[in-house]
């Protein structure tokens, strides 16, 4: 699995490829100029923004600088342009996902103070959008962390989102200078990768744990930095499962291809060796009961996830598969003979049981230890089905 975990939490995290980005980064920003009457040819060209430094391209987000005692400081916009709602797309069909990130290093919002609050995140460009969303009309100091490209949440779990990486981006960007306080706003999901008391020690800065969702933030803050019980409780609703589901038919991609080939190919095989004609017809039976497998474990699972029986998400996974393969029967049971039949609902079953399993890392019902353990005993099954759904496949071809 890719981060699965990452993908729940990309618009929820309160804070948002590695960093390889340029500081200024990404998307040239021009100030247009008025068009003058030129006395030769067409009229200049745009006025680049006076922030421009060879080498180096500002990020379509950065609105300005604001001078500080530590430097110049982006100030970032907090509305999102069409350019990162396209990027934002691209990135939940796992286009671009990989390389999705910002440069790390300190930003701000509004017009900040030496008082202002300092919120820390991770480069993850989706997780950094939800936060800069939800600070529009607030003045506060942004601290990036070099996460990888990577959520919060996961970064936690992989120990990028460290203490270690705290107290590093808190130094190089020279934060003490900028702030008179000694205080950063850590999302609760970061909190196990951190350690509070380690991070006080080192960079002198108290840890407070802000909010699980961004659009909390202003509450938070207003609040007097302190969350209610609500802040502090992670939900998983239809919605956000169903935004998960692209990116995670977006991994079956390549697979797919491979194993749509070899289901053809043993489709042919039979009394005459290899037969085109059956490759074609069986073909389409098998990658039928294939896709209804895809589309019940990978869809319908995450739909309904909370209905279904069972703690284990590869029980639920069968339990919506063998009821698509009752359909896949029932529609081909005319055309297909009994072993074909048994081993298209084994198919069907099988995989729509795995791909329910593989949604384990992208929510918040599960432990590690926990999907490990439902590994362990669903992964032999699961793969004992998808045997015996091939022999059962290729012996039928002989048997009809």
């Amino acid at each position: 699995m890719e981060d699965n975990c990452c993908s729940n939490n990309d618009k929820k995290e309160f804070f948002g490829s590695v960093s390889h980005l340029k500081p200024f980064a990404s998307t040239p920003v021009m100030q247009n100029k008025k068009e003058e009457a030129a006395c030769c040819g067409s009229p200049p060209g745009p006025e680049y923004s006076r922030f421009a430094r060879p080498g180096y391209e500002i990020c379509g987000f950065v609105e300005d600088f604001m001078d500080t005692a530590a430097g110049p400081v982006p100030k970032i916009r907090t509305q999102l342009s069409m350019a990162d709602h396209a990027m934002s797309v691209s990135a939940r069909f796992g286009i671009g996902r990989d390389s999705y990130g910002i440069a790390p290093g300190i930003y701000c919002t509004g017009t900040p103070a030496a008082d202002s609050p300092v919120l820390v995140t991770a480069n993850y460009k989706l997780t950094f959008d939800a936060l800069r969303m939800e600070l529009s009309s607030v003045d506060a100091w942004i601290l990036v962390l070099d996460t990888r490209g990577i959520n919060v949440w996961c970064a936690a779990g992989k120990s990028l989102f460290s203490t270690e990486e705290v107290v590093k981006r808190v130094k190089t960007s020279g934060l003490d200078k900028i702030v008179s306080h000694r205080e950063l706003i850590l999302p609760q999901l970061s909190a196990t990768g951190v350690s509070a008391i380690d991070v006080k020690k080192r960079s002198g800065f108290k840890v407070v744990w802000g909010p699980i969702r961004a659009n909390d933030i202003k509450t938070f803050i207003d609040a007097g930095m302190k969350a209610d019980e609500s802040m502090r409780r992670v939900t998983f609703t239809v919605s956000e499962r169903l935004v998960l589901i692209p990116v995670e038919l977006s991994f079956l991609v390549k697979p797919t291809f491979l194993i749509l080939l070899g289901i053809f190919l043993l489709s042919g095989i039979g009394t005459e060796i290899f037969s085109l004609k059956d490759a074609w017809s069986r073909g389409v039976m098998a990658a039928f009961a294939y896709a209804a497998g895809i589309f019940s474990g990978a869809i319908v699972v995450p739909a309904i996830l909370q209905w279904l029986p069972g703690k284990a998400f590869s029980v639920k996974g069968a339990v919506t598969g063998i009821i698509a393969a009752f359909f896949i029967v029932m529609t081909l049971k005319g055309v297909a003979n009994t072993w074909e039949l048994t081993a298209l609902f084994l198919c069907t079953t099988a995989v729509s049981s795995y791909l329910g399993m593989n949604f384990t890392g992208s929510t918040p019902y599960t432990s590690p230890s926990g999907v490990e353990k439902e590994m362990r005993k669903a992964i032999p099954v699961q793969a004992l089905a998808g045997f015996a759904s091939i022999v059962l496949w290729i012996g039928a071809a002989f048997i009809r």
